[in-house]
C-alpha cells in the first residue's frame, strides 16, 4: 500500500494468494476503493485477465510458462511471494515495460521506518509529557467534620494512576501499596533539559503552640493552582515524626480539606525511612562505642589480625579501609608491607571519650533519655561514659538527607560527619568507623534545618514543567525555618525561590498582641473567641517583623490569612490592610480548611503573580565570615537581638572547629520556635536581649555549624496528658482512630 499509493477505481488482480493472505489481501485493497480480482495461476482466462489489470500482486512464485508480455503496459507489479527478501528475485525481464517491484527492499525499508518509528516514540517518552491529571472531586461539608473522617470519605487514587497522569514513566516508581511511592532519581537525568518551574516557600510568623497551619496553606495552595486554575503544581513536605505525633500535634498532613491523604499512612511510618535513619544513625554510634572498647582491650597486632584478617590464605584491605590509608598519608595497598609505626597508625582512632559528638536517637518524645549512662555491664570492662539520646528527625544523617543533590553526594556527606575528636584534637569522621547509607527526609526546624528534600524539590521543579508551580513548607516561623531554607538549602540545592508564602492567624497576632497564654490542649479564652480589633492590631508587630526578615532576602512575600470561624470580617480586614501597607505584595484570607481549593483560589492568583516580579534574592551572609560573626548576624538581623554570648564551652567549640577548617559553613540555630528571642514566653518583638549561645556543635557531613541557644533541648519531652491517649486500632474495622 505504501509503493501504491492511491488505488481507488483502479483494477487489482491478485494472482497465486490463497486462505488468509489472499483474504486480508482483498479486504485492505477494497478498503481503500480497489476493484479487485483473485484468480490462480493456471486460470484459462488468466491473459485477459492480466491484460486488463492496473495493479498485480503476486500472492507465489510466477510460473515460468506465464509470459511476462502478458502484463498490461504500464501497470503496477508488486511480488509478495513468501522468501523473497532481497531484489535477486525477479519477475521477468529487465526490459519488461511493466513498472515492476519487489517486496525484498520494501521489507527493509519499512523495518528500517518502523525503527526509526519506535525510537521516536522512546525518545519522546523520556522528554517532559503534558499532564493529564483528573482531579477527584471534592465535596465539603458544613460543619466540617474531623480531620480523620474527611480522610476516609474521599478514596484516594491509585497512585500508579496518579503517576502516569503526571508524567511518570512505569520504572520510575517503586510503589508501596495502592496510594504510596518512591520516585526514582533516574527521573532527573530523564528531564534535565526540562526547565523549572516556579518555587514557592511557605513560611510563618511565630505561632502558637497549637501551630497556625502552613501545611494546611501550602495544600490549599496547591489544591487551588491545580484544580481551580489548571496549574501542574507540587506539595513538597517533610515526613512527620512520631514524637508530636503521639505527644502533641496528633499529626501532621495539613487538616480539614486541605490534607494529605490516607491520614494514617502519612503520619503513621509512611515508607519506613525516619526508621531507616534510626537504623543507620544508632549503627554508628554503636560502632564508636565498640571501637573504643576494642582498642583499649587489644594490642596494635590483634587489632590488625581482626580489622585485616587472613581470608583463604590471603589478608586484603576493603575500599573503606583502603580509603582512610590514603587519608593517613600511607599509599600501600598491601596488608603485608606495612610497617609496624603504620599499623599502629591504621589500627587505632584514639578517640576521645569526651569529645564524642554524635549520639543514639529514637524516633520518640522521651525526656528521661536527655542524659543517661552507657557501658554499665561488666561486658564492656569498665568503659562508662555519660550520654544521651536525640530525637531521630534532629539526626545529622536527617539533615544530610533532606539536603542531599545524589546518592554519590550523599555517600560523601555521610563519610565527612564527625563524630568524635581523637587525643590530638584532630576530628574522627564516619569514614574512619565505615559508612552507612540508607534514603528521605523530615528535619525539626527548631532543633535542625526544618525543610523538605532537595531533591524532592528538584524532581517536582522537573515534573510540573515551566510554567508549573512547586509549593514546599518551612518549619515554624519565617526567623528560623525560612532562615535556614535560605541559607543552608538553597546553597545545597543551588534553587532560587520566586514567592514566600507567610501565614498568620488572628488568634496568633492576637497572642503577640498582649492576649493570655495559649496552652496544647486547654480551651481558648474569650479574647481569642471574641472580636479585638486593639489586641489584633498591637499582634501585628511579629507579623511586621516577619515581612521585614524575609524582605533581607530579596523575594516577594505574599500573606496567607489562615481564617477561623472565631474571626470577624473586621479583624481579617485589618490584618490583611496592615500587611500590605508593611511592604506585603499582596495580603489574602484563606478558607481552604473548610473549602479545600476552592478556598484558596485568591491566594493562588496571588501568588501566581507575584511569581512574575522582580525577584533579587540574597543570602543574608557571606560564608568566609568567622562563625561567631555569622551567628550574630542572625541574632541581630533576623531575632532582633542586641548581641550574642558564648558560654566557655561554646567559644571553645568553635575554635577547635574553625582550627580543623570548618568555619567555612553555614549555620543551624537550635532556638524555641515560640519567641523571636531565646525566651519563649516573650511574644510580639522582643528587642534589647542578649542571645546566650550555650554549646555549639559541627554537622559537618550536612555541612552547617550548629549552635544551641539558651536551655534548648535536642530531645523533646511528653506533656502531661499526650495524644497517644486518644490513638488507637479498631479490631472491627482495622482502622487507627483518634489522629486528628
Amino acid at each position: 500500500m505504501e509503493l501504491l499509493g492511491g488505488v481507488g477505481g483502479k483494477k487489482v488482480l491478485l494472482l497465486g494468494a490463497r486462505g488468509a493472505e489472499a483474504a486480508a489481501l482483498q479486504s485492505v485493497l477494497q478498503r481503500e476503493g480497489a476493484a479487485v480480482l483473485s484468480c490462480h495461476w493456471k486460470a484459462p482466462q488468466l491473459q485477459s485477465e492480466l491484460r486488463q489489470a492496473d495493479v498485480v500482486l503476486f500472492g507465489s512464485t510466477k510460473p515460468s510458462d506465464v509470459p511476462v508480455s502478458w502484463i498490461k503496459p504500464g501497470a503496477t507489479v508488486i511480488n509478495c511471494a513468501h522468501g523473497l527478501l532481497s531484489e535477486k528475485h525477479n519477475c521477468g525481464q529487465q526490459n519488461n515495460p511493466a513498472a515492476e517491484k519487489t517486496v525484498g527492499s520494501l521489507v527493509v525499508a519499512m523495518r528500517m521506518q518502523n525503527m526509526v518509528k519506535n525510537m521516536e516514540r522512546w525518545i519522546q517518552s523520556q522528554h517532559y509529557r503534558k499532564w493529564d491529571l483528573h482531579c477527584l472531586k471534592l465535596q465539603p461539608l458544613s460543619p466540617v467534620p474531623s480531620d480523620i473522617e474527611i480522610s476516609r470519605a474521599q478514596s484516594p487514587k491509585a497512585v500508579d494512576v496518579l503517576a502516569k497522569e503526571i508524567g511518570l514513566l512505569t520504572d520510575e516508581i517503586e510503589i508501596y501499596g495502592q496510594t504510596k511511592a518512591k520516585v526514582r532519581l533516574s527521573l532527573l537525568e530523564r528531564l534535565k533539559d526540562q526547565p523549572d518551574g516556579k518555587y514557592v516557600l511557605v513560611a510563618g510568623i511565630t505561632p502558637t503552640p497549637l501551630g497556625e497551619g502552613k501545611s494546611t496553606v501550602t495544600i490549599g495552595l496547591v489544591q487551588a493552582l491545580t484544580a481551580h486554575l489548571n496549574i501542574n503544581s507540587f506539595a513538597c513536605l517533610r515526613q512527620p515524626s512520631q514524637g508530636p505525633t503521639f505527644g502533641v500535634k496528633g499529626g501532621a498532613a495539613g487538616g480539614g480539606y486541605a490534607q494529605v491523604i490516607p491520614m494514617e499512612e502519612f503520619n503513621l511510618h509512611l515508607t519506613g525511612d525516619i526508621h531507616a535513619i534510626t537504623a543507620a544513625n544508632n549503627l554508628l554510634a554503636a560502632a564508636i562505642d565498640a571501637r573504643i572498647l576494642h582498642e583499649n582491650t587489644q594490642s596494635d597486632k590483634s587489632l590488625y589480625n581482626r580489622l585485616v584478617p587472613v581470608v583463604n590464605g590471603m589478608r586484603g584491605f576493603s575500599a573503606i579501609q583502603l580509603a582512610r590509608l590514603r587519608r593517613l598519608g600511607i599509599n600501600k595497598t598491601d596488608p603485608e608491607t606495612l610497617t609496624e609505626k603504620e599499623i599502629g597508625k591504621f589500627v587505632r582512632l584514639d578517640i576521645d571519650p569526651s569529645t564524642i559528638t554524635w549520639q543514639r536517637v529514637v524516633d520518640t518524645n522521651d525526656r528521661f533519655l536527655r542524659k543517661i549512662t552507657v557501658g554499665q555491664a561488666n561486658t564492656e570492662k569498665g568503659f562508662v561514659r555519660q550520654a544521651q539520646f536525640d530525637i531521630a528527625v534532629a539526626s545529622e544523617i536527617m539533615a544530610i538527607l533532606a539536603l542531599t543533590t545524589s546518592l554519590q553526594d550523599m555517600k560523601e556527606r555521610l563519610g565527612k560527619m564527625v563524630v568524635a575528636n581523637d587525643h590530638k584534637g584532630e576530628p574522627v569522621t564516619a569514614e574512619d568507623l565505615g559508612t552507612p547509607v540508607f534514603v528521605h527526609a523530615g528535619p525539626f526546624a527548631n532543633i535542625a534545618h526544618g525543610n523538605s528534600s532537595v531533591l524532592a524539590d528538584k524532581i517536582a521543579l522537573k515534573l510540573v514543567g515551566e510554567k508549573g508551580f512547586v509549593v514546599t513548607e518551612a518549619g515554624f516561623g519565617a526567623d528560623i525555618g525560612m532562615e535556614k531554607f535560605f541559607n543552608i538549602k538553597c546553597r545545597a540545592s543551588g534553587l532560587v525561590p520566586s514567592v514566600v508564602v507567610l501565614v498568620a492567624t488572628v488568634r496568633a497576632l492576637k497572642m503577640h498582641g498582649g492576649g493570655p497564654n495559649v496552652t496544647a490542649g486547654a480551651p481558648l479564652k474569650k479574647e481569642y473567641t471574641e472580636e479585638n480589633l486593639q489586641l489584633v492590631a498591637d499582634g501585628c508587630c511579629n507579623l511586621q517583623k516577619q515581612i521585614q526578615i524575609t524582605q533581607l532576602f530579596g523575594v516577594p512575600v505574599v500573606v496567607a490569612l489562615n481564617v477561623f470561624k472565631t474571626d470577624s470580617p473586621a479583624e481579617v480586614d485589618l490584618v490583611c490592610k496592615i500587611a500590605k501597607e508593611s511592604g506585603a505584595f499582596d495580603a489574602v484570607p484563606c478558607n481552604h480548611w473548610s473549602a479545600g481549593g476552592r478556598g484558596a483560589v485568591k491566594l493562588a492568583q496571588a501568588v501566581e503573580k507575584a511569581a512574575n516580579q522582580k525577584n533579587s534574592f540574597k543570602y543574608l551572609y557571606s560564608l568566609e565570615l568567622p562563625i561567631v560573626e555569622k551567628i550574630r548576624i542572625i541574632a541581630q538581623k533576623v531575632y532582633g537581638a542586641q548581641d550574642i554570648e558564648l558560654s566557655p564551652v561554646a567559644q571553645s567549640q568553635v575554635d577547635r572547629y574553625t582550627r580543623q577548617g570548618f568555619g567555612n559553613l553555614p549555620i543551624c540555630m537550635a532556638k524555641t520556635h515560640l519567641s523571636l528571642s531565646h525566651q519563649p514566653e516573650r511574644k510580639g518583638v522582643p528587642t534589647g536581649f542578649i542571645l546566650p549561645i550555650t554549646e555549639v556543635r559541627a554537622s559537618i557531613g550536612a555541612g552547617f555549624i550548629y549552635p544551641l541557644v539558651g536551655t534548648m533541648s535536642t530531645m523533646p519531652g511528653l506533656p502531661t496528658r499526650p495524644c497517644f491517649y486518644d490513638i488507637d486500632l479498631d479490631p472491627i474495622t482495622e482502622q487507627v482512630k483518634g489522629l486528628f
